[in-house]
């Protein structure tokens, strides 16, 4: 009897390996939380394709925008954990919302596998051409001298943009009075009409109204400069002390097993680090990453541990 029990765990355990290995051997559904169109979607896309090219299997780019993000995100944690659903996420969903929403279908640390961070990208401080100011130090100056009377735009109540210009009110001792809007395109409509003095948006939001001559970049919110954006001075360096990391994540639902999320992980990092896809990427001012799980936990905690106290001091509650 202990023999047939010994060999059955043998087989079990020598399974999940065989099929690490065989993966994939079906379709693969990859869910988007945004709608078509926007960097996670087209990523996304960028990466279906080439893992479909390379592996014989279709990749296939579901979107589900809603709520914040979390309509998507919540259908990867409840999918099979076979690894035949993946999904692409972003900071809010997979960690900040846990401080703005006092519930969640689903718990981000508990219902979700980490793949590897797949992009990371520069958002940019952005003003009216027109304002007079070309420098953090002025724009700090001009809103200093008149609390309350300038506004700022963001791509929604709790999102990076958001939370990125009440970090910067915060730090420079400014009061500023926020208009969300419902995408970049919007907001970057609102700081070339005025309607809006400033906002940090993705930087490919903002270089085109740069090239036009409407927009003035101010800085950048990575901790150094974009090699993609190289005379763009970041925030620290403009002496505002803040970090704003945009970047998109591969999850899957909690329990897949380990040897197929390493096998994901592989495949994911070799696409993204292609020649083809860099180009790509970097037409989008964005860099490939594909790093660890454990890499990319320590970019959620590190996220979580900044935004925590903004949060607080600028009383962001989305319900």
């Amino acid at each position: 009897m202990r023999r047939i029990v010994a060999l059955a765990l043998f087989v079990l355990c020598a399974a999940v390996p065989a099929a690490a290995q065989e993966w994939p051997t079906k379709t693969v559904r990859v869910i988007v939380p945004f709608g078509a169109g926007a960097t996670p979607d087209t990523i996304a896309r960028l990466i279906a394709d080439k893992l479909q090219a390379k592996l014989g299997q279709n990749f296939i780019v579901e979107n589900k925008p809603g709520a914040s993000g979390m309509l998507g995100t919540d259908a990867v944690a409840k999918a099979e954990a076979d690894g035949y659903t993946i999904g692409i996420s972003i900071g809010g969903p997979l960690a900040i919302n846990t401080l703005l929403f006092s519930k969640m279908p689903y718990d981000p640390f508990k219902d979700l596998a980490l793949i590897t961070i797949l992009t990371t990208q520069p958002s940019a401080l952005a003003v009216p051409a027109n304002l007079g100011v070309n420098s953090v130090a002025e724009l700090v100056a001009l809103i200093k001298k008149d609390p309350g009377k300038y506004n700022f735009g963001s791509i929604g109540n709790g999102s990076l943009s958001h939370l990125a210009m009440e970090a910067i009110a915060i730090k420079s001792g400014a009061k500023l009075v926020h208009i969300p809007y419902g995408s970049s395109p919007q907001a970057m409509t609102a700081v070339i009409r005025g309607d809006v003095q400033m906002a940090v948006m993705p930087a490919i939001s903002v270089v085109p109204h740069v090239q036009a001559g409407t927009v003035k970049m101010l800085a950048v919110t990575t901790a150094k400069r974009s090699p993609l954006l190289p005379d763009v001075p970041t925030l620290k360096e403009s002496g505002i002390d803040v970090e704003a990391d945009a970047w998109n994540g591969l999850i899957a639902p909690a329990g897949t097993p380990p040897a197929i999320l390493e096998k994901i992980r592989r495949e994911v990092a070799e696409a993204i680090n292609s020649p083809e896809l860099k180009e790509k990427f970097a037409a989008q001012i964005m860099g490939p990453v594909g790093n660890t799980p454990t890499e990319f936990k320590a970019q959620i905690d590190s996220d979580l541990a900044r935004w925590t106290p903004v949060i607080k001091d600028a009383g962001i509650k989305v319900n």
